[in-house]
């Protein structure tokens, strides 16, 4: 039986991301793309705001698209006591209401960005600005930029998503079977 796995993105990096994961673990899925909102501001603030979007994005993918399985991906900030934080979350869910969260990231931004984006901005174009590049969310992230390619947004995104199958994989644990 084909298995149809929706990504409540059209981002291509959040696409390759899950693609890259559970393509080996659903062999004969078929994976698709669709826009859906959030339900939280364009920059998500705390890990609440950003985990909350990831959810959000799942559960409107599987409802519009009718999916046996959904993937929401999520990237935020997170104020700490050494300054502002990326924080990234995965979620999926399955038709039957099974749902995995999973988080990473968490590199320290600059403080010329941390102002930008306490001034309301947001980190992809000021990202842009900092790197002289164009749409760097569709592409190596912030991540990728300050590590000096050491990690990328994609990688980040596939952690995040291997920790949310959690559940998925080792059921007997979480309740299932």
């Amino acid at each position: 039986m084909l298995l149809r796995i929706t990504i409540g993105s059209t981002n291509p990096v959040k696409a390759r991301a899950a693609e890259t994961v559970l393509a080996p673990l659903y062999p004969d899925a078929a994976f698709s793309t669709i826009k859906v909102a959030s339900g939280v501001g364009e920059q998500p603030w705390g890990d609440l705001a950003t985990r909350t979007g990831a959810i959000n994005r799942v559960r409107a993918a599987c409802a519009v698209a009718d999916a046996d399985m959904g993937i929401g991906f999520e990237g935020g900030v997170v104020e700490t006591e050494i300054g502002l934080l990326i924080c990234n979350w995965a979620a999926i869910a399955t038709r039957d209401g099974r749902i995995g969260i999973g988080g990473g990231g968490g590199e320290l931004l600059p403080e010329r960005i941390a102002v930008v984006l306490q001034h309301g901005g947001e980190l992809g174009p000021a990202m842009d600005a900092l790197a002289g590049l164009h749409n760097v969310k569709q592409g190596e992230g912030s991540v990728g930029i300050l590590t000096a390619g050491l990690v990328n947004r994609q990688t980040v995104y596939e952690l995040s998503l291997r920790l949310a199958l959690a559940p998925f994989r080792t059921p007997h644990w979480y309740g299932g079977t």
